[in-house]
């Protein structure tokens, strides 16, 4: 009876540490927010929504065409500023930075932002995209036990992603980013998820180390002309 008792407990142990795998983990969270097939139709996205910081509210913009480009515009005391991302080169105009012209971002800059040209996500078929999860557990996420997986980018670049067990959404991410020659852990919480009518699901909430973005509308492979990606005053 305890040779029983012990290789039922055995195969619950296998069964619950099965469960507990990064791919395991992955697909859960990939099903949840619509799953690989309606992810692999989307080809452009184009999010609008205000970021709000110190008291005031910024209209900001992000418009990504996979693998061809990328483009945040943004205005600040009505001064339109933008940042492009491209395969090759990336260009920088923020007026109410002090620039006076169209500059080009630096080449570490550009390597850095590769990875904003997938719209689909890292996580989505992250094996054939040269990108590993690794599972460290879990941690508490404003009271939420979540589980913790690490994510090496193919570019090197790390990330530590942070998932609700009950929903499987993502919930906080933590990125190691570059600011003036020193490697810095940036903080991103995700929530509000809504569901979109291509199946799949966005966060409408994104809490950023200085402010708070609200995504007001998003839109999925809308018709983009890639001019956009080419610097222009």
């Amino acid at each position: 009876m305890k040779k029983f008792f012990l290789s039922i407990l055995t195969i619950a142990t296998v069964g619950f540490t099965y469960a507990q795998t990064a791919d395991e983990i992955v697909n859960k969270h990939i099903e949840a927010i619509g799953g690989t097939d309606a992810w692999k139709k989307v080809n452009s996205m184009v999010t609008t929504g205000t970021l709000k910081m110190q008291g005031a509210e910024i209209p900001i913009s992000l418009t990504v065409l996979n693998g061809k480009g990328s483009r945040q515009d943004i205005t600040v005391m009505g001064m339109p500023g933008y940042q492009i991302v491209t395969p090759t080169q990336g260009w920088k105009f923020m007026p109410f930075q002090g620039q006076k012209e169209v500059e080009p971002i630096t080449a570490d800059d550009l390597k850095e932002a590769q990875d904003e040209l997938d719209v689909q996500g890292s996580l989505v078929d992250y094996k054939t995209k040269g990108h590993t999860v690794e599972l460290l557990g879990t941690d508490d996420v404003d009271g939420v036990d979540a589980f913790k997986l690490k994510e090496t980018l193919k570019s090197g670049k790390t990330q530590t992603i942070f998932i609700d067990p009950k929903t499987y959404y993502i919930i906080r991410v933590i990125s190691k980013q570059k600011a003036n020659g020193n490697e810095v852990d940036v903080t991103t919480n995700v929530s509000n998820y809504q569901k979109l009518p291509e199946g799949i699901m966005v966060p409408l909430s994104i809490g950023l180390p200085f402010g708070e973005m609200v995504i007001s509308k998003v839109e999925i492979n809308k018709p983009i002309d890639e001019n956009i990606f080419k610097p222009s005053k």
